[in-house]
């Protein structure tokens, strides 16, 4: 068989297995590394140097996907998951290194365990390249990975059916509630100014439109609802029609007067209402408090579909990259805002290739920096200095011609092809050893993989239940973030309609995997 024909047929059977669920719970791309231990112990080989191409790519696209969202959680009231997700990482580094000292494991069996029990392959990547045989981590990481998924998936598991029992307890003490996907809707509310204190306002003074997630969209003028004019001020019984979620609508309608139950609406939305794909830098990385589009074009934002989340923005929402906007305002107005905002649905499917060699090559070229600290030479290395600069990149949306963005396909694609070459190389070279570390060490293995996957899972949620004050949805999501768990998420996603988990998941997710990634390194360092 030859190298690259063994290649393709690892990674195949290591996806087939990663597609076999149990009770809706998956491995996934991971399950590429267990075959190649196999076949390493087998003595196969596959085409050098694709490992170390696959890493710096994995890397660097998770950089770009984590880069709009990290710097941002880090300054804004997603601090609070940010905080959560490296007190976890902080004490999966406590948990590992006392377990190396009890244990006696060398630092690279550690960093394994850490990157496998926290279910994190980024970690795995920089720990493999911060020693300099590599195997022992990627077999350390195949044990411990299988407790790092079981850990949180049942601990998930566990604490909703504790809620469940809650619930049916208490179903004779209160009635139920509503359900979330209804509060969720978007909807239109027609409401009547009759609050003095916004009389002679324009919408953009008022706390409707620049604290709450509700867009003033049409007044009911000269006998139809037309789109709110740029030159629009309040005056006492006008009706005006605001668009938002159920309970923002609500305190919508206090803020500006009464609601108004007014059932049949006549709307000319197919020539004052349009669907505009952004793409232009004059748009994005802008918030709509920036942008001024109502005072500039005479049109307002009603919602904005980002990837498969559909939201009404408030005027501190910034437009990113890809946003679709649906507008609302006069044909002409309509048309003038979408030759700005660039409106090329292609350029969603466009990759730019140059941007991502000069991205790549950039973050190589940091990775290989040394810097003396404490006496000691330190480098990023192939899997640091991408991610940082992908963080970057993914941070400002683009610098210069060098674009920060890719078609989310394309960034998908990137992303798994990138690590199931890293795993494949990872578990051929490290297959010869597996079996003798098993031998001799793995009942020690087991006991640190589950130490180190359940404390920072228990301090993760007490902190949020107790210290932060979370709900238990959102306490689980964010733990299920901090451990960067994907399969926990399901699980969690899997028992509940609620939002509240993922968004905590995506405010803690991002800080913990780039701390966790930059910690395996560390740890070995400090052993």
């Amino acid at each position: 068989m030859t190298p690259l024909l063994a290649l393709l047929l690892i990674i195949t059977l290591g996806l087939a297995l990663g597609k076999v669920s149990f009770r809706g719970i998956s491995v996934g791309t991971s399950s590429i590394l267990f075959v190649a231990l196999l076949a390493g112990h087998l003595g196969i080989v596959i085409p050098e140097g694709l490992g170390t191409l696959g890493l710096a790519l994995f890397v660097y696209c998770i950089g770009i996907a984590a880069g709009p969202t990290f710097f941002r959680g880090l300054a804004s009231n997603a601090r609070i998951m940010a905080t959560l997700g490296a007190v976890m990482v902080l004490t999966g580094i406590v948990v590992t290194w006392l377990c190396a000292k009890l244990f006696d494991l060398p630092a690279d069996i550690a960093a394994g365990l850490m990157a496998g029990a926290m279910t994190s392959t980024p970690a795995l990547g920089a720990a493999s390249e911060s020693v300099v045989k590599p195997d022992n981590v990627a077999v350390a990481f195949g044990v411990a990975y299988p407790f790092g998924i079981a850990t949180i998936v049942l601990f998930v598991q566990l604490m909703m059916k504790r809620v469940a029992v809650s619930t049916i307890g208490s179903e004779t003490e209160s009635p139920p509630e509503p359900r979330l996907d209804d509060d969720r809707k978007i909807q239109r509310h027609v409401v009547e100014i009759a609050n003095p204190g916004v009389a002679g306002k324009r919408p953009s003074e008022v706390a409707v439109s620049s604290d709450l997630s509700c867009q003033i969209s049409r007044v009911f003028l000269d006998q139809r609802w037309r789109p709110t004019p740029s030159d629009y001020v309040f005056s006492l019984g006008d009706r005006v029609m605001l668009v938002g979620q159920q309970e923002e609508g609500r305190r919508g309608a206090e803020t500006l007067g009464v609601l108004c139950d007014i059932q049949d609406v006549v709307l000319d939305t197919d020539r004052e209402r349009k669907e505009v794909v952004v793409t232009s830098q004059e748009i994005f990385g802008h918030t709509l408090k920036e942008l001024r589009l109502r005072s500039r074009f005479g049109v307002t934002v009603t919602r904005i579909r980002r990837i498969d989340q559909e939201f009404v923005p408030s005027a501190h929402t910034r437009i990113e990259f890809g946003d679709t906007l649906s507008l609302v305002g006069e044909p002409g107005d309509l048309l003038r805002l979408q030759k700005v905002a660039g409106h090329r649905p292609r350029t969603l499917n466009e990759t730019d290739l140059l941007s991502l060699a000069f991205g790549l090559t950039v973050g190589i070229l940091v990775g290989q920096m040394a810097i003396l600290w404490g006496g000691v030479s330190v480098s990023l290395g192939t899997a640091g200095g991408p991610l940082c600069v992908g963080l970057v990149l993914g941070h400002f949306r683009r610098i210069g011609f060098v674009a920060g963005s890719f078609p989310p396909a394309a960034q998908i694609l990137m992303t798994e092809g990138g690590l199931a070459l890293f795993l494949a190389d990872a578990g051929i070279h490290a297959g010869a050893d597996v079996w003798s570390i098993l031998q001799q060490q793995g009942p020690v293995l087991c006991v640190a993989a589950t130490a180190i996957a359940v404390l920072p899972l228990a301090v993760g949620y007490l902190m949020a239940s107790y210290c932060f004050g979370l709900t238990r949805l959102e306490s689980l999501g964010a733990t299920c973030g901090g451990m960067t768990s994907t399969p926990g998420l399901a699980a969690l996603t899997s028992s509940t309609d609620s939002s509240e988990p993922v968004t905590s998941y995506i405010a803690a997710y991002p800080v913990a995997l780039v701390l966790i990634t930059i910690a395996a390194p560390l740890l070995i360092k400090l052993l």
